[in-house]
């Protein structure tokens, strides 16, 4: 029973390194702005989410299995390491999702922006009253 308990927590640290790296590269592509890279990334995280879930569900099969007691040292050794990289995946997740969230209000401030703009040019009429782009007309004193 131990050692399906130790493959299968060696699998889920396997499993949860990578993910730690598929959250640095989204990261990354968040940042550069390469949808369909990443788009294909996410799918390829979705997967493995998938599979550490069913991972997670075997360990916790043969971990009931096992007495407290029988569980070796190396086999706690990689429930911490599993633990400690979880909480690191945790932590990226955060730092990923902070970053889409700047980078929404950054394309919302530029539409802002853009509109703005676009108001601004539309507010001046010619005498035919059609919208003149930034000068005043001939007519207007002040």
């Amino acid at each position: 029973m131990t050692s399906n308990l130790h493959s299968a927590l060696s699998q889920q640290v396997a499993n949860l390194e990578g993910l730690g790296l598929l959250l640095e590269k989204e990261l990354h592509l968040i940042s550069s702005r390469d949808p369909e890279t990443l788009i294909n990334l996410l799918e390829e995280k979705s997967e493995l989410l998938e599979l550490i879930q069913a991972t997670d569900q075997q360990v916790e099969g043969f971990y009931r299995q096992t007495s407290a007691d029988a569980v070796s040292a190396d086999e706690q050794g990689l429930m911490d390491k599993a633990k400690s990289l979880l909480d690191d995946c945790k932590y990226r997740t955060q730092i990923n999702q902070k970053a889409v969230e700047q980078g929404q209000l950054r394309l919302t401030h530029l539409r802002n922006l853009m509109l703005e703009v676009r108001a601004k040019e539309s507010l001046t009429y010619d005498k035919k009253g059609k919208p003149n782009a930034g000068r005043l007309g001939s007519g207007v004193s002040a």
